[in-house]
């Protein structure tokens, strides 16, 4: 986040399009709405790198919105695991995507074989938490239970134990990084640019446009006019417009 004296006026501007949550220290990524699932992106910073809280320091995971790289790739991923559209499936197949699967338990349910199916076509399953609450200022055991509980469960579902992690909201604290680290996690994953519900992207902080490097979050589980394929499409269409493609987002961090 920019510090306290800027934070008000970015998030002025950005509550009109995207609803900004924006609060001094770590960042705040989406908005908890009424049912504390709201998903409006937040941030600010000039640094193209992003937040890179930690940065491995005293053991903790680097934060990241955009990974820095000379490579005209952005990297895709999916939130939560509410929305299981079969046709998804067979557009990572064909396009032979590499996208990241965020997955909250809660969310997915007893949809887990759905993203099984996605694994096995090339997407890669990492942790969301087991319940999608907001972790910043939750004591230390109650983080760990929500990020290493998941680990767990993926574990069983899957046999892998994934090494990134999105919190909630993405929001955090240094507690939510220790957390992630004594369970595994070597880099807290957010974003610089949002898929909208109506297929338009928003940006957390910068000017707006895909760049190089660029993390993308694809929310799931609100009321949407295209379906998650359809939205995939049209991003994948702005993506190879700007002389892009998409690249493996494990293989960077």
């Amino acid at each position: 986040m920019r510090r306290r004296s800027s934070a008000a006026l970015v998030c002025a501007g950005a509550i009109l399009l995207a609803g900004c949550a924006g609060a001094a220290g770590e960042r705040t990524g989406e908005r908890p709405g009424a049912d504390g699932r709201g998903r409006s992106p937040a941030h600010a910073s000039s640094d193209i790198r992003g937040p890179d809280r930690g940065g491995g320091r005293g053991g903790l995971p680097p934060v990241v919105d955009h990974v820095r790289t000379r490579d005209r790739v952005v990297f895709l991923t999916y939130d939560d695991g509410a929305e299981r559209d079969p046709r998804f499936v067979g557009l990572v197949r064909e396009r032979r995507l590499p996208v990241s699967m965020f997955l909250t338990d809660s969310v997915v349910g007893p949809g887990y074989g759905h993203f099984a199916r996605l694994r096995a076509v090339g997407a890669s399953i990492q942790n969301h938490t087991l319940d999608h609450p907001a972790l910043r200022g939750l004591p230390y055991a109650g983080q760990r239970a929500e990020i290493c509980g998941q680990q767990h469960k993926l574990r069983s579902r899957f046999g892998i134990r994934p090494r990134l992690f999105r919190p909630p909201y993405g929001t955090y604290d240094t507690t939510t990084l220790r957390a992630a680290a004594d369970c595994g996690i070597t880099a807290v994953v957010l974003w610089r640019a949002s898929l909208g519900t109506d297929g338009d992207l928003t940006y957390t902080r910068g000017e707006p446009g895909l760049r190089p490097g660029d993390i993308v979050s694809v929310p799931s589980g609100e009321p949407a006019s295209l379906t998650l394929t359809e939205r995939t499409e049209r991003l994948l269409r702005e993506i190879r417009g700007r002389g892009l493609r998409v690249g493996r987002l494990e293989d960077r961090l």
